[in-house]
């Protein structure tokens, strides 16, 4: 019986993985440092805004206010709305965070080429929905929809 070589592991393969892997920390270090993203480049204008309030409400529900009327905009039951529920307690998570109040205004805008996105002015904090797929941001969606006239 004769022993098998043992071949060593390509040179050329230890390399191109080393560069692949030192370009790809160079770049995503330079897009940090310089705060540059793929996000950046979109120049679309917005469509459609609003600036919403959320305030839970003692049975578990959410009242939704238009700040710009200075109207209740929707209420969302107890139990209902799960992923507004989520994004809006995450935003108010990071306003604690930030030591910002619940008074400021959200501003949740449909973009031209149909993006929807919720912005946080206070703190900077920015949501593109569309990250969620269509169902979740349609519960987004229907809140621009939603007219009312009280």
């Amino acid at each position: 019986m004769s022993e098998q070589q043992i071949k060593p592991f390509p040179r050329g393969a230890l390399l191109g993985a080393a560069a692949l892997i030192a370009l790809t920390i160079t770049v995503s270090l330079t897009a940090r440092l310089t705060g540059s993203t793929i996000t950046d480049k979109n120049d679309s204008a917005p469509a459609q805004m609003l600036h919403l309030r959320f305030e839970d409400r003692a049975d578990g529900g959410i009242t939704v206010f238009d700040v710009e009327r200075n109207m209740v905009h929707e209420e969302l039951p107890p139990g209902a709305g799960g992923f507004v529920r989520t994004v809006m307690r995450s935003l108010a998570r990071d306003r604690r965070q930030h030591g910002e109040g619940r008074e400021p205004p959200f501003r949740l805008t449909r973009w031209a080429d149909g993006r929807l996105t919720i912005d946080d002015p206070t703190t900077g904090s920015h949501v593109d929905l569309g990250a969620f797929g269509s169902l979740n941001t349609a519960s987004f969606a229907r809140l621009l929809v939603t007219e009312r006239t009280q």
